[in-house]
C-alpha cells in the first residue's frame, strides 16, 4: 500500500510539474522591448545586419547625392549677394502677393523671393531681389510706404518702419572659405586625437561618419530647399561636434568590452562590439532627445514669436543634424569598424578560435545526445523481464522454526529428555 501510494504521490508530481503544451520544446520567453533596450543585453542584433544597415546607408547617401546634383542648394542673399526688404506686415491685412504686386510695378521685374517671417504684431514681408541701386531702393520704400503705411514704435505710420539692406557676393565666399578652413582643422584635429586615445581604425571609421552625416545634411537641405546662410555653416560644425561625441561614446564602450578580447573565446569581435551598441543604446537616444528638445523651442521660437530668420537657420540644420549623427553612430560607425577590424590578423584568428571551440561543443553535445537517445531507444526495445518470486532457503534441521517454542533433546533409550533423572531412582 505504501509503495503504491508513493508512486501514486509521483505520478501525481510529475503531472503537475509537466509543461504548458502551448510552449515548444525550447522556447525561452522573451523580454519586451523597452525592457530589453533599457537592459542592454545584447538582444538588438546591429553587427549581425551589417549588410543591411550598407544598404540603407548606401541609399540614403545616393538620395543625398541625387538631390544635391540635381536640385542644388538654395543659397542665402549672404552667399549670392543682393538687396533684403523689411516691411511690417502690420494688422496682418496684406498679402504677398500684393507685396509682388507693388515690387514689379515700382522695380519692373519681379523680386526673388517674399516670405512672411513671424507671426503677430512681429510677422514682417522679407523681400528678397537682386542688387538694387539706392535710387530704385528709395523708390521701393516710398511705394510701400504709401501702399501699405508701415507703424512705428510710436503707432503711427513711419517710412522709417521699413528697412533695407545689401549684401557683397564677395562676403558670402569669404564666409564659405572660412567655414571650409574651419571645417578642415576641425576634422584633422578629431582625426588626432581618436587615433592618439583608441586607435587608427576608430579614426578612419568616425571620420567617414562625419563625411555621411556632411552629406546627408547637405542632401536634405538640397533636397526640401532649405535656405544656405551663414547660420547653416555655423550650425553644421555643432551637429558635427555632436556626431562625434556621439561616437566617441559608442566607440568607448566598445573598447571596454573588446579590451583583451583575444584571450578569451566566449564571444567574437562583432559580438562584443554588437553588445556595446546595445548598452548604449538608450545613452544615445537620451542624449539626441536632450539635444532635440531646445532646438525645437528654439525653433518655434524664432518662427512663431519672434521672427528671426537666423535663429531658425541655426535651429533647423541641428535638428537634421541630430538626427542623422544618432543614426550613423549606431548604424553606421560601429559596424564600418568592426568590419575594419576583421580585416585584421588578430581578429580572423581569435575569430577562428571561438568558432573552433562552438564547433567541438556542438560536436560534444550531439554525441552526448546520440548515447542518450541509444539507450533510451535499447530500453525501450529491451524491457527488463519480471523477477521471479523468491523461495525462501530451507531451514537447517536443528534449527526451530520461526515463532515455535524450543525442543529439548531426548534420550534414545528413554525417550526422555536428556539431563534429567528417572523419578523413584537415585
Amino acid at each position: 500500500m505504501a509503495a503504491r501510494h508513493n508512486r501514486g504521490e509521483t505520478a501525481t508530481s510529475n503531472a503537475v510539474e509537466a509543461p504548458d503544451p502551448e510552449f515548444a520544446v525550447g522556447d525561452v520567453p522573451k523580454h519586451g522591448f523597452f525592457v530589453r533596450l533599457y537592459t542592454g543585453t545584447g538582444a538588438f542584433e546591429v553587427m549581425g545586419r551589417r549588410k543591411f544597415w550598407y544598404a540603407v546607408t548606401a541609399v540614403i547617401v545616393a538620395i543625398s547625392l541625387g538631390a544635391i546634383l540635381l536640385r542644388g542648394f538654395t543659397f542665402g542673399i549672404d552667399f549670392e549677394g543682393g538687396t533684403k526688404v523689411s516691411l511690417p506686415r502690420g494688422d496682418g491685412q496684406a498679402t504677398t502677393q500684393q507685396v509682388e504686386q507693388v515690387f514689379s510695378e515700382t522695380i519692373g521685374k519681379a523680386p526673388e523671393s517674399v516670405v512672411v517671417v513671424g507671426s503677430g504684431g512681429t510677422a514682417t514681408f522679407q523681400i528678397r531681389s537682386e542688387t538694387l541701386s539706392n535710387e530704385e531702393t528709395e523708390e521701393l520704400r516710398t511705394a510701400l510706404f504709401e501702399q501699405f503705411q508701415p507703424r512705428g514704435a510710436d503707432g503711427e505710420p513711419s517710412r522709417q518702419a521699413i528697412s533695407d539692406s545689401a549684401v557683397s557676393e564677395t562676403w558670402g565666399g569669404q564666409i564659405t572659405q572660412k567655414a571650409l578652413i574651419a571645417l578642415v582643422v576641425f576634422l584633422v584635429l578629431a582625426a588626432i586625437y581618436i587615433a592618439v586615445r583608441y586607435e587608427r581604425y576608430m579614426a578612419i571609421a568616425a571620420l567617414t561618419t562625419l563625411v555621411f552625416d556632411l552629406l546627408v545634411t547637405a542632401g536634405v537641405y538640397a533636397l526640401v530647399g532649405f535656405e544656405v546662410t551663414p547660420a547653416t555653416v555655423i550650425g553644421l560644425l555643432t551637429i558635427l561636434g555632436f556626431s562625434l561625441y556621439d561616437t566617441v561614446i559608442v566607440f568607448d564602450k566598445v573598447e571596454e568590452n573588446t579590451q583583451g578580447f583575444e584571450h578569451t573565446t566566449r564571444r567574437t569581435f562583432a559580438e562584443q562590439a554588437n553588445l556595446a551598441v546595445n548598452q548604449t543604446f538608450m545613452r544615445s537616444i537620451n542624449t539626441s532627445l536632450i539635444s532635440v528638445l531646445p532646438i525645437v523651442a528654439l525653433m518655434v521660437i524664432a518662427v512663431w514669436l519672434l521672427g528671426v530668420g537666423t535663429l531658425m537657420d541655426l535651429a533647423l540644420v541641428q535638428f537634421v543634424g541630430v538626427i542623422v549623427g544618432t543614426y550613423s553612430s549606431i548604424f553606421f560607425a560601429t559596424p564600418l569598424l568592426v568590419s575594419l577590424r576583421e580585416r585584421t590578423e588578430v581578429v580572423r584568428k581569435h575569430n577562428t578560435k571561438v568558432f573552433n571551440r562552438r564547433q567541438t561543443a556542438a560536436a560534444k553535445s550531439a554525441d552526448a545526445e546520440s548515447h542518450t537517445d541509444g539507450a533510451d531507444e535499447r530500453t525501450d526495445a529491451e524491457p527488463a523481464s519480471v523477477a521471479a518470486p523468491a523461495v525462501p532457503a530451507p531451514l537447517p534441521p536443528d534449527k526451530p522454526a520461526p515463532g515455535a517454542r524450543p525442543v529439548r533433546p531426548t534420550s534414545s533409550r528413554t525417550g526422555r529428555p536428556s539431563g534429567k533423572r528417572s523419578p523413584g531412582k537415585r
